[in-house]
């Protein structure tokens, strides 16, 4: 039977800035220097973030919509074109070998699109298909890892996923509100892409087993992304950590035992790290150790959120040394409120030593 399995993987970020250095020379005259806002960003676990707007040269917050897009359009492709490039190197595959390009991303919209833009720059054969997975958020990686898969399975060819997020470009002017002042203090620019292919030859690799969702419609004001004339604006309310405690086991249990798995013999964790208290309550949730969800704080940490880019940040992390020696459990969040979960294994059994 053939299935589909990650190959490669590659990223492309710009420019890094220090958390430290954000809040004392932009964000603490942005937020009237609010102690309040201080202690937010000191305690968002965060210690650096790459951006494509440099804070200190231009203030973004006043910008139009139209402004914005204009510079997505101006990086966006860039950005793609060296993680895709990436992730085929790493997978040892050729562009023109490529049957479908899909790319996610919530944070920039133009036609014609990346999509297209990637596959000339890429040199793509002219049959390859193009799906764009927009306004999902920060959940998308993992429905479009689904989508993915299914064409690798159905058509035999190998896929790329592309998530590119440029969330400084949605900087919003500056309020007393608390959750603006977590989301100004948490997001990041980033662009990963993975490489899909058939998996019958059973090369080194993460196959993908199954892919699952859950939505709690009841809950879907908690988490928006308001299309503004100056940009995107996050809602991001107090309580969706209670949400995500009352799914986030259910879901992962029930697509483990599909395969006659539990929580124990998950070997690995790539958990969107929404920020420390999203990770805390997936940690409790689940029942895990620390050290479980030590890559996500990891990329927290280095990278912030970078919406739909930053579980594939986490696998990257989770991949430097090789697939885990078993199953990998794959988790993010996102408008709807919505929770998806993707169970994946190696393609190969570990060497004995």
């Amino acid at each position: 039977m053939v299935t589909a399995s990650i190959a490669g993987l590659g990223a492309a970020l710009p420019a890094a800035y220090d958390q430290r250095t954000l809040w004392e020379e932009y964000f603490r005259g942005h937020f009237a220097g609010s102690r309040a806002a201080e202690r937010i960003f000191a305690g968002a676990g965060v210690q650096r973030r790459h951006s494509v707007t440099d804070p200190f040269a231009e203030d973004v917050s006043g910008w139009s919509t139209g402004e914005r897009m204009r510079r997505y359009a101006e990086r966006a492709p860039s950005l793609g074109h060296r993680a895709v490039t990436d992730a085929l190197a790493d997978a040892g595959v050729g562009a023109d070998e490529i049957g479908m390009l899909a790319v996610a991303s919530c944070t920039g919209y133009s036609t014609p699109g990346l999509d297209i833009q990637l596959a000339t720059s890429l040199r793509l054969r002219p049959d390859a298909q193009r799906l764009l997975v927009g306004h999902m958020g920060c959940h998308a990686a993992l429905p479009a890892l689904g989508a993915v898969a299914d064409f690798v399975v159905a058509r035999g060819r190998p896929a790329v996923l592309l998530c590119l997020e440029l969330t400084s470009l949605h900087l919003q002017p500056a309020t007393a509100d608390a959750q603006q002042v977590v989301t100004h203090a948490l997001f990041g620019d980033a662009a990963v892409a993975l490489v899909l292919r058939p998996d019958e030859a059973r090369a080194p690799g993460l196959r993908v087993v199954d892919v699952a969702a859950r939505t709690d419609t009841g809950s879907s004001g908690h988490m928006t992304w308001e299309v503004t004339d100056l940009g995107f604006r996050m809602g991001l309310s107090p309580e969706v950590p209670d949400v995500l405690a009352e799914h986030i086991g259910p879901l992962v249990k029930e697509v483990l035992a599909r395969h006659g798995l539990d929580i124990a013999d998950v070997r690995a964790w790539a958990v969107h790290p929404g920020g420390p208290r999203i990770l805390d309550t997936v940690e409790d949730g689940l029942g895990l150790a620390p050290p479980a969800l030590a890559a996500s704080r990891a990329v927290l940490a280095e990278h912030g959120n970078c919406s739909s880019a930053t579980v594939l940040l986490v696998l990257r992390e989770l991949l430097r040394h090789g697939p885990p020696p078993g199953p990998l459990v794959a988790v993010a969040f996102g408008p709807g409120l919505t929770l998806y979960a993707a169970l994946l294994e190696p393609t190969t059994e570990p060497e004995v030593r």
